[in-house]
């Protein structure tokens, strides 16, 4: 039986998604207010959480073809 790996791209924008997701609550605390002008917004933070999900969103995309791949045996 062939190991599962999950492919690199998946791997790529789920770590992607998780430093929006942890930027966008850092925006909500008001942690990153100092950083930048726009940070200091509590727009800024749905942006990056909107962002958040849709990285984990495209990051999900390979691995189901490559499930469906693996399913009909290619």
């Amino acid at each position: 039986m062939k190991p599962h790996h999950w492919p690199w791209t998946t791997l790529f924008f789920l770590a992607l998604g998780v430093l929006c997701a942890v930027a966008g609550i850092a925006v909500f605390a008001g942690l990153l207010k100092d950083v930048h002008p726009l940070l200091a917004d509590e727009m800024a933070g749905w942006g990056l959480i909107v962002s958040a999900i849709a990285c984990v969103l495209t990051g999900a995309f390979p691995l189901v073809l490559r499930r469906l791949a693996e399913r009909e045996g290619a």
